[in-house]
């Protein structure tokens, strides 16, 4: 039996049937609800279970909601309660003692910056501690500091008004034994202590006492200062 057609209620044959929308329809009679124009598979827009053409396809209207007191209050308790859930949030994340930094463009420049200096100053200390490790390490220093009896408390000259290395105004009795011996500087050296002196590659040091197993006590030519010095920092000549 054939069944009936959506706009004339009469049977539809199937040589002329269309089946849209949940019926079947004739070629003729399947056209728009308003303006009655011919309508295809292709151009047709439903609504209703029922065919319009774009121009006078419904449109969906929206509702207004008046602002009743009833309706304020309930907008002002989802506003509390927005705000309540934000401080929630807010308070568990800085208890994890960090916060969330948007990577944009300025801050990946800052991060790059910062990563090119702390590569630079790595790259100094890398170098400097190089230098360092050319050197060796003074002996038993700690051990000369707990026995200061080991010090000279004479010399030819004063500490506090040294003498010119080639002024003859000692008299050679006076001289530490082992003063006609010289030494020059392999290493430089920094003071750590008022009583130590400085030394340079190549400085000559006269009059040297020995001190310690590590440390000696004697003159540089060069700087005119008297103290004690590192002895793996010097050698004989």
């Amino acid at each position: 039996m054939n069944p009936p057609c959506g706009r004339c209620s009469k049977a539809v044959y199937p040589t002329e049937k269309i089946n849209c929308l949940d019926k079947f329809w004739h070629r003729s009679c399947f056209s728009c609800e308003v303006c009655k124009m011919a309508l295809s598979m292709n151009n047709y827009k439903g609504f209703g279970k029922k065919p319009y053409c774009s121009m006078h396809y419904p449109k969906s209207s929206f509702t207004m909601v008046t602002d009743t007191p009833e309706n304020l209050r309930l907008k002002q308790q989802s506003l509390l309660n927005s705000q309540a859930l934000y401080k929630e949030d807010f308070e568990r994340s800085r208890g994890r003692g960090f916060s969330v930094v948007a990577d944009t463009p300025e801050m990946q420049r800052v991060k790059k910056t910062q990563d090119l200096i702390s590569n630079i100053k790595y790259h100094e200390e890398f170098e400097k501690s190089k230098i360092r490790s050319d050197a060796p390490p003074p002996e038993n220093r700690q051990d000369c500091e707990q026995q200061p009896m080991f010090r000279p408390t004479a010399g030819p000259a004063a500490p506090a008004a040294p003498a010119a290395p080639a002024a003859p105004a000692a008299p050679a009795a006076s001289a530490p034994s082992g003063g006609a011996r010289r030494f020059q500087a392999l290493y430089s050296y920094s003071p750590a202590d008022v009583d130590e002196v400085s030394l340079q590659v190549g400085d000559v040091i006269v009059e040297p006492q020995p001190i310690d197993q590590g440390w000696m006590f004697g003159l540089n030519q060069r700087t005119g200062q008297r103290g004690m010095l590192p002895a793996n920092y010097v050698k004989l000549i």
